[in-house]
């Protein structure tokens, strides 16, 4: 029923043809720990409720999720070993004796304008050209080449409790910006539902901050309509610090918001 391709993880009812898709990565900056967590979160529950829950039956039998469940590895891992507060990724600079760049500010959008750093020791560097770190460069590919499938790209950070969409490289509303809001607040409505955490819903420039290169941005300019981006739990009391007894109750509410895009973008595919 489900299959997974290394080159291509993937979760959905086998089909002869393609079937439209949602991406999800999780884990681009490395010390988000919250953040793969979901991603792992998100498979286990797919695989264990196909066939009984209603929605994820649906959602898996009329579409693929190919999920990332760690963007940034190399970031990741160091994390765990060296330094628990690593942002960026770990590829070196000739010139510098500093490592690595952000990845969310290497994408080729509005790169490099606003909120990222030219400095290569700075937590944003925006990297020495667009998709100049690998991790980044075979994110952009995979959905390049699968555009026309892709309806839907949804990307886990943390922390703030926010529910961003485009814009955060520029203050100008996505053409679709309506839509994009409408659905957000759907969402973070389904995900407080469960246990009453409050999310603002609103594009990244006005919600959060500006900064450019970001991944939703760069898949909404692609032509991928649904682009989000999550700032899971909390609003900084522990930060990215988050208690190992909020992980479990973090991924079952995220779960329900991203069941709720989902849902709205298997009804209303373009």
């Amino acid at each position: 029923m489900f299959y997974d391709n290394l080159q291509q993880p993937q979760l959905g009812k086998k089909s002869s043809s393609a079937k439209p898709a949602i991406f999800m990565d999780c884990g681009i900056h490395a010390r988000e720990w919250i953040s793969p967590a979901f991603c792992q979160w998100f498979v286990r529950e797919a695989l264990s409720t196909y066939g009984t829950d209603t929605q994820m039956t649906s959602l898996l039998n009329q579409m693929d999720v190919f999920v990332l469940p760690v963007f940034n590895i190399d970031g990741y891992d160091y994390t765990h070993k060296r330094n628990r507060m690593w942002r960026k990724t770990r590829s070196k600079k000739s010139g510098s004796s500093c490592i690595g760049a952000d990845p969310n500010r290497n994408f080729d959008a509005g790169w490099c304008t606003i909120g990222a750093s030219s400095n290569p020791c700075s937590d944003t560097y925006c990297g020495s050209r667009p998709e100049s770190e690998i991790e980044v460069q075979n994110v952009a590919n995979f959905i390049r080449n699968n555009k026309s499938i892709i309806k839907a790209y949804i990307t886990i950070h943390s922390y703030s409790q926010l529910l961003l969409f485009p814009y955060s490289y520029t203050f100008e509303l996505a053409a679709t910006h309506s839509e994009l809001l409408k659905v957000a607040e759907g969402a973070s409505a389904a995900l407080r539902s469960l246990y009453g955490t409050r999310y603002t819903s609103g594009p990244g420039a006005a919600t959060i901050y500006p900064a450019a290169g970001g991944s939703d941005d760069w898949a909404y300019d692609l032509g991928v309509k649904y682009s989000y981006t999550f700032e899971l739990r909390d609003t900084g009391r522990y930060g990215f610090l988050l208690p190992e007894s909020q992980i479990k109750p973090t991924c079952e509410e995220t779960m329900l918001a991203v069941k709720y895009i989902a849902d709205y973008v298997q009804k209303n595919l373009y």
